[in-house]
């Protein structure tokens, strides 16, 4: 293996991680404009691998079709229709991606197998999320399918985070953290729970916001806000314990180590994406659930999540002297 080849997957991987960010960026738009029955069928959409612009294009009895098929309010709307198939295509562009991903890792074999055993595994996740998608139309959109599709897609981001670090071991291991609190990684693993908590309780306001947006047929968004369950609230105040645990973490590497180093950086983006994630949870409760503010506050704490993994592995193998 020379430089070259691992840079190369490097940044392979990278762009892999940065697509399946986007295609949850994607997801939440879906979910949010209400399109994911854009696609009333998988892996065509109205029974055509490139679907319709125009409901002349399509049979004239089709809401009779899809009626029979147990999807009863089949309506073709181009927007949602278009929303949920650049969806799908975004995720066979990741399964390409990550298939070449896992290709290239192959150079470890020799020197660190469980890189290539890692980005296999991932490659192998995908084809199961692939089928989980199909599953979720399947299931009219149930908010549990909805919700383990999503996990799904956070192991997958872990994977590919866990393999790419691993694959730079000895260069994190260079690196001397002995000036940094002894809690530190303590604190970061509290942290990291506390953040999956957090996305637990997101899950289950979603599901609920998810029922609400449907009794109102997703519009009057500023009433919706009436109907939130309890767990909105606690989920809400969570925010500010989880802001300020992750301030102390950004306040102790900025004292500590130097302005440059790859573990300060990472910090000061996990401090942007929790404000934004908050400025976004702010905007939904205050300013009525506008849609773009529901996939940006989705993204975010998924970025977070996958910001404080990075950041827990790279101390796994740095060191201490």
């Amino acid at each position: 293996m020379n430089d070259a080849q691992a840079l190369k997957f490097r940044r392979l991987g990278m762009l892999t991680i940065c697509a399946v960010y986007f295609v949850i960026l994607v997801g939440g738009i879906v979910r949010a404009s209400g399109a994911g029955m854009g696609c009333p069928d998988w892996p065509t959409c109205f029974g055509q691998w490139i679907p319709p612009t125009s409901e002349a294009q399509l049979p004239a009895n089709y809401h009779e079709i899809y009626a029979q098929r147990g999807y009863e309010n089949t309506q073709f709307n181009p927007v949602k229709t278009w929303t949920e198939y650049t969806n799908r295509l975004v995720g066979v562009t990741i399964g390409f991606l990550i298939f070449l991903t896992a290709w290239s890792s192959r150079i470890y074999l020799k020197t660190d197998k469980p890189v290539f055993y890692l980005a296999v595994t991932a490659f192998l996740l995908v084809g199961f999320q692939g089928w989980l998608g199909s599953t979720v139309v399947a299931s009219n959109l149930k908010p549990l399918m909805i919700t383990i599709h999503m996990a799904v897609a956070l192991v997958i981001v872990a994977l590919l985070i866990y393999t790419i670090t691993r694959s730079q071991r000895e260069t994190f291991a260079r690196i001397d953290l002995a000036v940094l609190p002894a809690k530190f990684k303590t604190v970061l693993l509290v942290v990291i729970a506390m953040t999956l908590l957090q996305i637990v309780m997101g899950s289950q306001v979603r599901e609920a916001v998810d029922f609400i947006a449907h009794e109102h047929a997703y519009i009057d968004r500023q009433f919706w806000r009436e109907d939130f369950p309890i767990i909105f609230y606690v989920h809400r105040s969570f925010s500010s314990l989880i802001l300020f645990t992750n301030a102390w973490l950004v306040w102790r590497l900025f004292q500590n180590v130097d302005k440059k180093h790859p573990l300060v950086r990472a910090g000061f983006l996990l401090f942007a994406l929790i404000v934004t994630a908050i400025l976004a949870g702010v905007s939904l409760d205050r300013l009525g659930m506008p849609a773009v503010a529901q996939p940006i506050h989705l993204l975010m704490a998924n970025l977070i999540l996958g910001t404080q993994f990075f950041m827990w592995m790279a101390l796994r193998y740095s060191t201490r002297k």
